[in-house]
């Protein structure tokens, strides 16, 4: 197994270092553009979902380069997730998306979040009127296992799940889930929920790991935190290498979001940074904000989320 790669309770490995492809004008041609770049500076994991609307560029993509021969489909992961509106037929929503990306299979399939959503609902902040009431998500995970069985997917898992709701869905589970992917970084740090993964052998993978700047519901807090800028400064790198090195030594993969090659090639060499004790100590008392797109969901007046708690049970 390569330094660069974690391995997963089902027996695969996947890359520490991925590309996000969620973008708010969602411009195929932009988005190829940014996966043939990452491809050359070494990057081999690729994150979409159905909303993001970004499979069909990230499948052409991928598929372009295995076709001049820049790449093996067994040198790149893919990870797409499960929309909440499709939680009553996840082998159907994976055979789509499938479809989207022109491929045999995916590496990875995630539940995107643990909230059920009318059939019509499309946006990624949803309405409240988009919202069912109850989640069935012992169907959804049998779904999930028949995937597996299908082999639709390489491993199955979640996203954006609390320690307690992966408490819960352990409870039923035939295949625990291989990764939860979450909002993490040096202003949310999940230790909690690190520390119940770690307990049950699943691996997570952080997405916003620089908090999101750029996003309409991110934050450029981490990235301009005073300690985080000094710790940089002290080791010659920059924030974004540091809070992404942060979460690298944390154990977590981390979902890089970037189409600019200057960034892309500075988020890819911070695997090559070493933060020492106490650089990680003075981290961890920074005092949390979560940032993302719960935050922004909340603070919504359509949301019916009044706390955070209400939305996903999370716990820091």
């Amino acid at each position: 197994m390569r330094s660069d790669e974690v391995r997963l309770n089902c027996g695969i490995t996947i890359p520490v270092i991925g590309l996000g492809t969620y973008s708010f004008n969602n411009d195929r041609e932009t988005t190829e553009q940014a996966i043939h770049m990452a491809l050359k500076m070494g990057y081999r994991h690729f994150d979409t979902a159905k909303i993001y609307g970004s499979e069909p560029a990230v499948g052409n993509a991928l598929r372009m380069a295995i076709e001049d021969q820049i790449i093996r489909r067994e040198d790149v992961f893919v990870t797409s997730k499960l929309w909440s509106a499709d939680h009553h037929d996840p082998v159907s929503a994976l055979k789509q998306t499938m479809r989207n990306l022109g491929m045999e299979f995916v590496d990875m399939y995630l539940v995107h979040w643990p909230v059920n959503l009318k059939p019509w609902a499309c946006n990624a902040v949803p309405k409240e009127e988009d919202f069912e009431k109850e989640l069935d998500m012992e169907t959804t995970w049998a779904g999930m296992q028949k995937c597996l069985d299908m082999s639709l997917c390489r491993c199955i898992g979640v996203s954006n799940f609390s320690s307690k709701k992966v408490e819960r869905l352990l409870d039923f589970a035939s295949v625990p889930p291989a990764v939860n992917q979450v909002e993490m970084h040096p202003m949310w740090r999940q230790r909690k929920l690190r520390e119940i993964c770690a307990d049950h052998n699943i691996h997570v993978s952080a997405y916003s790991p620089l908090g999101g700047p750029g996003n309409a519901w991110g934050s450029t807090a981490v990235v301009e935190n005073p300690l985080i800028k000094s710790i940089s400064l002290k080791h010659k790198a920059t924030p974004a290498q540091v809070a992404l090195k942060w979460g690298l030594s944390r154990g977590a993969s981390v979902i890089v979001k970037s189409f600019n090659p200057d960034r892309l090639k500075e988020n890819m060499t911070s695997f090559n940074l070493k933060l020492d004790d106490e650089d990680m100590l003075e981290i961890d008392k920074l005092e949390e904000r979560k940032i993302m797109r719960g935050e922004f969901l909340v603070n919504d007046t359509t949301s019916p989320y009044k706390t955070l708690e209400d939305l996903w049970d999370y716990e820091i």
